[in-house]
């Protein structure tokens, strides 16, 4: 996986108001989860930016507001790639990845990003581009390969992830198709449906008239 550099400030001054005026200045709303586990009540101290989200049974998790600008996270917002970011706060550098983004309904301009703090730890799910290899049987014999799954869910542990998931089609006939279930890979986890459809390869018209001679000869 790429990395991407990313510089992010503490955000005190929270809702609506605060958030709009960001905006306004070219800048987004971030939130990075997925930190401390803590016990509540929570004595400890806290950084800049940082509260104390309740999840149960008395425990809480750390979550930090933060900002940056527009043109920081372009290449990491508008890219096909998925990237491990290497955030920095305040001098403080901590390892995420891009979980969610909000964007405006009618100009699609980002209105909020969600990033997920990751370790070597713990393993995280994230989408991964498909890319298909190989030169399909039954596109030789006439047929047309699609790829119904542009992307597929993966769990591991972040540092483990490809950019891409590389999905050989070689062995697929005229008819067949590739499912979730299908694939493997080591260090990797799919979490999509087993029976989801990858890629398959379809008649065309063409191959249909070919196996009806094939069958009249």
């Amino acid at each position: 996986m790429k990395t991407f550099q990313l510089e992010a400030e503490p955000r005190t001054v929270l809702g609506k108001k605060a958030s709009k005026a960001l905006r306004n200045d070219s800048k987004i709303p971030v939130v990075l989860n997925g930190g401390k586990i803590v016990d509540l009540p929570y004595e400890g101290k806290l950084a800049e930016g940082e509260k104390v989200v309740e999840l149960c049974n008395n425990k809480g998790i750390i979550t930090t507001d933060l900002t940056v600008t527009t043109e920081a996270v372009r290449k990491l917002i508008y890219s096909p790639d998925i990237f491990a970011i290497e955030l920095t706060v305040n001098g403080v550098k901590k390892s995420a990845i891009l979980k969610d983004l909000q964007f405006h309904p009618v100009t699609d301009k980002v209105l909020h990003i969600d990033l997920l703090e990751v370790t070597d730890q713990k393993p995280v799910v994230i989408e991964v581009p498909v890319k298909l290899e190989g030169h399909a049987e039954g596109v030789k014999a006439g047929g047309k390969l699609t790829l119904s799954m542009k992307k597929l869910k993966v769990r591991a542990i972040y540092t483990a992830i490809p950019e891409r998931i590389v999905v050989n089609v070689d062995n697929i006939k005229l008819g067949q198709s590739l499912k979730v279930g299908d694939l493997h890979y080591e260090g990797l986890e799919l979490v999509n449906s087993k029976n989801a459809v990858v890629c398959a390869v379809q008649l065309t018209r063409a191959a249909r008239g070919a196996q009806a001679a094939a069958a009249n000869a």
